[in-house]
């Protein structure tokens, strides 16, 4: 885990205890590069209303599928954490397979797109879109 993932782990820790029983904590991490380009995707909706929703649906080649999305709904049981502005949310039932994940987003020649690199994940397709 790099300085700057400790650090904001310790960040989300901290945030999680302020926020107390309504909005209990996940241990997924948000990269800074991440929640920047979430932001700006949240202004090209033109909406602040909406949260990163993550979590994980059966289907794939090797079984599970992970899920990205807006989601103006907070569900009874779903964790929460703020991430400098951006508050990423987890249904209870994905919460154990992403425990300790990490969401990045790279914009480079060879990939653009958001990435999970998934400690829990003990294989996953060619494709990378579904894991086990």
């Amino acid at each position: 885990m790099s300085v700057q993932d400790d650090t904001q782990a310790r960040l989300a820790q901290a945030v999680a205890e302020e926020a107390g029983a309504d909005k209990p904590a996940h241990g997924v991490l948000l990269s800074d590069v991440a929640a920047v380009k979430v932001k700006s995707l949240l202004e090209q909706e033109g909406r602040d209303d909406l949260r990163l929703r993550v979590g994980v649906q059966p289907g794939g080649c090797s079984g599970l599928v992970y899920q990205l999305y807006f989601d103006e709904r907070t569900l009874d049981g779903d964790l929460v954490v703020d991430f400098g502005g951006v508050e990423v949310v987890i249904d209870r039932m994905s919460a154990p397979y992403l425990d300790g994940a990490s969401i990045d987003f790279a914009d480079t020649i060879e990939k653009q797109g958001f990435t999970i690199d998934n400690p829990n994940a003990g294989s996953s397709c060619a494709c990378g879109d579904s894991f086990s």
